[in-house]
């Protein structure tokens, strides 16, 4: 899935999740007593229901809409953090650029999972620390990746000029250095989404992410997978959303790293 492909894939799953659940007849969380795991196309659920009588499609829906609000405003968390980070590291250089590559190093060697679930347990399990958390986490690669790009922008002659001219080093960066990362830092950003799409879904099937009334698509994944046997389609629908948005999103961001790249 390249190109084009992936981008209206992103597209539809997008649309469909902020869009769709006002066009059902029934809410996420309205039950359906008298339809408890059932077929598609009774008594209005299009894709049947799950084991408390809630309609299917309607929970996918928000489930992809809270996992991508998740995802965004993670990455997004990231983004800030890694680029702040790399800029200052890589414009410095020296000791200072050495300390804070260290702190990256070691931050790589911890198992970030298990430092969002500590704080899911000390802090609670609200969605916005559940973004916070990911994000906090998720920044390093990015702030590599800025780090060597300003070591390599920082002989330029535009970057000398500026410095020549007088300019101090936050409008320098701020102003001539960032505007010409912008294309790979939204690559990265791209390629971050699917990493925390995949970590909030494991959360959420752990049960340490998004809680009821809520839902998420890791959370549906897990239920479906509990009631695989009596309703398969509440394991294949929101599996088959999240492979779709996880490939699409992974597709697109390696096309544009490589477009940037060459």
């Amino acid at each position: 899935m390249r190109g084009y492909p992936a981008i209206i894939v992103i597209t539809v799953i997008v649309l469909a999740a902020a869009l769709g659940p006002m066009a059902l007849a029934w809410r996420y969380d309205a039950i359906d007593w008298q339809a408890i795991h059932a077929a598609p196309m009774v008594r209005g659920h299009l894709v049947g229901t799950d084991a408390v009588g809630r309609d299917l499609l309607a929970r996918t829906l928000v489930g992809a809409r809270v996992t991508l609000a998740v995802a965004v405003a993670a990455a997004a968390v990231a983004m800030v953090i890694g680029v702040a980070w790399g800029a200052i590291a890589g414009w410095c250089g020296g000791r200072i650029d050495e300390a804070m590559m260290r702190i990256v190093d070691a931050l790589y060697a911890l198992p970030f999972m298990f430092v969002v679930i500590l704080l899911m347990v000390l802090f609670g399990r609200s969605v916005l620390l559940v973004f916070l958390g990911i994000g906090a986490v998720e920044w390093l690669t990015m702030a590599r990746v800025v780090r060597g790009q300003i070591l390599s922008l920082k002989t330029r002659p535009f970057v000398l000029a500026a410095e020549a001219a007088g300019a101090r080093p936050a409008t320098i960066v701020l102003r001539h250095m960032l505007p010409n990362l912008a294309g790979i830092i939204i690559a990265y950003l791209l390629l971050t989404i699917p990493q925390v799409v995949m970590v909030e879904s494991f959360l959420s099937f752990l049960g340490l992410g998004v809680q009821e009334p809520l839902t998420s698509l890791g959370i549906l994944v897990k239920d479906g997978a509990d009631d695989m046997d009596l309703a398969p389609l509440a394991l294949l629908v929101p599996g088959a959303l999240l492979v779709a948005l996880l490939l699409a999103a992974t597709s697109l961001g390696d096309r544009l790293r490589d477009r940037l790249q060459r």
